[in-house]
């Protein structure tokens, strides 16, 4: 393009701009300052500031009514979540009925399972007998007390009280033929098996035998006693444990049941030695077990209580001769705990059967610090084992199983 070309169409192009400016002035509105808000351009829907909208009113009834059912439904259905039916049961081929579950809705302390509920009437149909209790049917229930079983149930599984901690007592029907209760503890019906210790079966005998009075040092209730303090010393606390957290398993049994003595307050507990099986997770996280004895006699043994220890002929630390089977996780986190010996009777120990059951507390260690056993070692490494089955604990930058003692003389 030549010189003169662009200048005349740079002239032109400024020329029409001025124009539309000229015209956007001439456009300009002036609008009142009081009339802002409502003020309306030619051709422009009116504002609709501090008026109302058509049919407003019924749009809010619309979406009230909307909001009302939302929030309706995401109420009913989180009930339903939390609040589901108290029982769900199983018909079996027998005609007879199994616990799958039972839910606590928030207000029961105790319940008995003998016969199905309906759950529209909430009564008992008798031509429905539970005859089995199923795995975690009790799960971390919060509010039970006591549960009572009937003479109809046949099959308890070991886990179906499942960390209910505040269980006091389990009870057994007269009548049934397959378990029954002592003062509460369940065994099957010819004591060779312990089935379940409740988890705060302590609370139990506070209340029986005159311990549920207990006071801190500034005179506050408390529950429970913990170790001494300047209101009860050394011997009222070592007499607490012996009438509170002293159990003795009954001379006839054979076989201590899976999460039988789990998360219990027991501080001393005494096996007799015709125990071949201690299953697994029979004596789980329980934290407070000081001393593990073994004893024999030479008559039955049916009181639970130290009282018991009276009548016993031989009393030995640690698991008792002729034991065989040792489950896994059986004395899983029992750090209260500070000597093991294992029998040469034994034949299998399972996988983290002593897993946790040592640490380290201002760089000593306590706890299980050492495995001792009867047999030799080449006798020793013909028992089968478990993953991870001894203790571990922190050693410079790595883990360390404790020392497996062979040969060596029971204390």
């Amino acid at each position: 393009m030549k010189k003169k070309d662009k200048k005349v169409n740079d002239d032109f192009l400024a020329q029409e701009a001025q124009e539309e400016q000229n015209a956007a002035n001439q456009y300009s509105i002036d609008i009142p300052e009081d009339e802002i808000w409502t003020y309306q351009i030619e051709g422009l829907q009116p504002p609709h500031i501090s008026q109302p909208f058509k049919n407003a009113k019924a749009k809010k009834i619309i979406v009230v009514i909307a909001l009302l059912i939302a929030i309706g439904l995401a109420m009913y259905f989180s009930v339903r979540a939390v609040h589901s039916d108290p029982y769900e049961y199983k018909e079996l081929e027998d005609g007879t009925y199994e616990l799958v579950k039972f839910s606590n809705p928030g207000d029961i302390i105790d319940v008995t399972i003998d016969y199905v509920v309906d759950l529209e009437t909430g009564k008992k149909d008798t031509s429905k007998p539970i005859s089995v209790v199923d795995a975690f049917a009790f799960n971390c229930d919060e509010k039970l007390n006591s549960i009572s079983f009937g003479k109809d149930v046949k099959s308890i599984d070991g886990k179906s009280i499942y960390s209910c901690w505040w269980i006091t007592n389990v009870f057994i029907d007269d009548e049934n033929p397959y378990y029954c209760d002592i003062d509460g503890v369940i065994y099957n019906k010819d004591l060779t098996e312990v089935i379940f210790y409740p988890n705060d079966h302590d609370k139990y005998l506070r209340g029986k035998l005159g311990y549920d009075n207990l006071v801190d040092d500034n005179g506050q209730p408390m529950e429970e006693l913990w170790g001494t303090t300047e209101k009860y010393d050394e011997a009222f606390f070592a007499e607490y444990n012996k009438q509170i957290r002293t159990y003795v398993v009954p001379s006839t049994v054979t076989k201590i049941g899976e999460l039988a003595f789990a998360y219990s307050n027991i501080t001393d507990l005494y096996i007799p030695e015709g125990v071949k099986k201690m299953e697994s997770m029979a004596v789980f996280k329980n934290t407070e077990l000081r001393n593990l004895y073994s004893y024999t006699t030479d008559k039955k043994i049916s009181d639970v209580t130290y009282k018991a220890v009276d009548s016993m002929k031989t009393v030995y630390n640690s698991l008792p001769e002729g034991l065989e089977y040792i489950g896994s996780d059986c004395f899983y986190y029992c750090r209260n705990l500070s000597y093991m010996y294992i029998p040469s009777s034994v034949t299998y120990i399972g996988h983290h059967a002593f897993w946790d059951a040592i640490y380290k507390e201002d760089k000593e260690l306590k706890g299980i610090t050492a495995i001792n056993t009867d047999a030799d070692e080449e006798t020793f490494n013909k028992v089968k084992t478990g993953d991870e089955w001894r203790p571990k604990y922190d050693y410079m930058l790595f883990k360390k199983s404790v020392d497996i003692n062979y040969s060596a003389e029971r204390q």
